[in-house]
């Protein structure tokens, strides 16, 4: 192991209030499920699961505390996945 290798421990007060606010999340996507919104209701549900994905990455994988490379690696290739999802989606729409 280098001795330059920084760990980084998160409490255990931090990662059960991660834990419950991943759990409200999950209660407001049921929530939203219930509430006339039309389309909006899509765009609010993949809001929300953004949101616990990002919480997820960050706080349980150890993402926010590692490099600046691995951050941009990590970005490039959820983008490149979007790019990938958004033209499935374009290519259904114009059938």
């Amino acid at each position: 192991m280098d001795r330059h290798e920084q760990h980084h421990i998160i409490g255990y007060r931090k990662l059960t209030g991660i834990w419950l606010v991943l759990l409200i999340l999950t209660a407001l996507t049921v929530a939203i499920t219930r509430v006339e919104l039309g389309g909006y209701k899509v765009i609010a549900a993949l809001t929300i699961a953004c949101a616990k994905a990002g919480l997820v990455i960050a706080f349980f994988m150890h993402m926010k505390y590692e490099g600046r490379l691995l951050r941009w690696l990590l970005f490039l290739a959820l983008v490149t996945l979007a790019i990938f999802i958004g033209l499935t989606f374009f290519d259904v729409l114009y059938r």
